[in-house]
């Protein structure tokens, strides 16, 4: 089996024994990113919008080290802490997936690493 690790540090390094994105053939999955700052190491402040303007720069900026963008993204799962903030999130989110959105799904989670108000995930499709 083709598997190649895709990592940069323009986003959070992993926290645990997990990749940023592994790359097979030619599908890209991206681990669940939050609002972390890859400068300070902190998540960021200002609520879910401010934290899902980051997971959506943390999730390009892997998406970049693998050679793709937002267009090749086929799928999405996102996780909020409270279903609440799902406008303020989908509001976000849908500047960076135009005009072509993935499928995604959202569920609401009982509690998010470090206390992040919401993390998504991706798959994407590179041409090969």
């Amino acid at each position: 089996m083709d598997k190649t690790i895709i990592s940069t540090h323009n986003a959070p390094v992993a926290a645990g024994p997990y990749s940023q994105a592994v790359r097979t053939g030619n599908l890209l999955f991206l681990a669940g990113q939050v609002g972390v700052d890859p400068a300070t190491g902190d998540l960021v402040e200002g609520g879910v919008q401010a934290q899902t303007e980051q997971v959506m720069k943390n999730l390009g900026a892997v998406l970049e080290a693998a050679g793709a963008s937002f267009a090749n993204a086929v799928k999405t799962t996102v996780f909020l802490a409270d279903i609440g903030d799902f406008a303020a999130m989908n509001e976000v989110y849908g500047r960076y997936v135009t005009p072509n959105p993935p499928a995604r799904s959202t569920f609401q989670v009982a509690a998010l690493p470090r206390g992040a108000l919401v993390e998504i995930e991706m798959i994407a499709v590179i041409e090969e």
